[in-house]
């Protein structure tokens, strides 16, 4: 596994690094980690107001889907520790669903996650991403989207080879937009 430690306008001090290193380490042994890469961004929030300012986010790049996880806590090394519990449960998700999928269980859809409302006064592009369409089934974009954490997930349908949107109701059930030629 290649992993990458880095601080976003911080240093991270070689104890921090090592500390990450060992505690994200472990947990890529749940997958074959021979094939991730695994990014572990540290910041602090500058915000007097935000009582646990030390954040820990980790991205996660498997054979598979993108796994991502974020904690905050009064200290970067308990950070790093609620991050590291965090990404060992939605590996052992994943990896629950693989070993499913493989024998023919099948497994029960993946409960919703409440949507974070966030108000922003003047909406703004602050980050562009790009992303690799590989075809999938419907049930693998809903595992992605709920591994990714976010309220909606582009991807190209298995089926129709179509480029489709899957989102997460207000209700809590999931929506799918498919193009339509008209």
């Amino acid at each position: 596994m290649r992993m990458i430690v880095k601080g976003r306008h911080m240093a991270v001090t070689e104890p921090i690094r090592e500390y990450a290193e060992e505690k994200i380490g472990r947990v890529s042994k749940i997958l074959d980690g021979d094939h991730m890469t695994t990014e572990v961004e540290l910041y602090v929030e500058k915000n007097p107001s935000i009582e646990k300012n030390q954040i820990a986010e980790v991205t996660v790049w498997t054979k598979g889907p993108v796994i991502r996880a974020k904690e905050a806590a009064q200290d970067m090394y308990a950070a790093i520790d609620l991050v590291s519990e965090k990404l060992e449960r939605q590996f052992r998700k994943y990896h629950g669903k693989m070993v499913d999928r493989h024998t023919g269980k099948h497994a029960e859809a993946p409960q919703p996650v409440a949507p974070l409302i966030e108000e922003v006064p003047e909406p703004v592009v602050v980050k562009t991403k790009s992303v690799e369409f590989k075809p999938m089934s419907l049930d693998e974009a809903i595992l992605q989207m709920e591994l990714l954490g976010h309220d909606f997930f582009v991807f190209t349908a298995a089926e129709t080879e179509a480029v489709s949107v899957l989102y997460r109701r207000h209700d809590g059930d999931y929506g799918l937009i498919e193009p339509h030629a008209g």
